[in-house]
């Protein structure tokens, strides 16, 4: 049997889905561990990147790390990257209002996978990207920034979502869709 990939996280929503989404037909064991990983600043691929070296070099194993980015197009991409920071100063109304100024209120969530077998392997990336507004505040309070983004198509944020619809369309879904056609397991 195959070494289990480590999840990099210490957040058990992160986890949440990526088990849901994953589904039982994975061929892999996945567990997650919570690793103090550099908070790097760079464009969202190379911070993924080197967190994955750094977390191969940690785990000694297969590891998966995620970086999570909100991008306001009218904003040029912030808060991005940063967004845990963002979201932990200013709360979902900051986040809201710090677009009051501008009319375009459009948004991508971006959500970016690294995956290496070890220390000695080359990360691959996965990437996937949902576009949609940034709205008030609607919805559940348990997942981060999700109150007030709404994907592009629906009335709902992801927040007001069932979860299982969120996870057919979420930029977590499509990044790890395609990090399961890397398997060869198709959705």
């Amino acid at each position: 049997m195959s070494k289990p990939i480590t999840f990099v996280t210490g957040n058990a929503k992160k986890l949440e889905e990526l088990v849901a989404i994953l589904g039982p037909n994975f061929p892999r064991p996945v567990i997650s561990k919570k690793i103090d990983l550099p908070e790097l600043q760079g464009e969202i691929e190379e911070i993924a990147v080197k967190k994955c070296k750094e977390a191969a070099r940690q785990v000694d194993g297969p590891v998966l790390v995620e970086d999570t980015c909100l991008c306001f197009n009218a904003l040029k991409g912030l808060p991005g990257p940063y967004i845990k920071w963002f979201l932990e100063k200013l709360q979902p109304e900051g986040l809201h209002n710090l677009l009051a100024g501008w009319p375009d209120k459009s948004a991508k969530a971006v959500c970016t996978l690294a995956f290496c077998e070890g220390q000695d392997s080359e990360p691959i990336i996965f990437q996937g990207v949902t576009e949609g507004s940034i709205v008030e505040p609607r919805g559940s309070r348990d997942f981060g920034w999700d109150p007030i983004f709404q994907p592009t198509g629906y009335e709902l944020t992801y927040a007001q979502l069932p979860k299982e619809e969120k996870n057919k369309i979420s930029h977590r879904f499509r990044a790890l869709d395609a990090f399961q056609k890397h398997f060869g397991v198709a959705k």
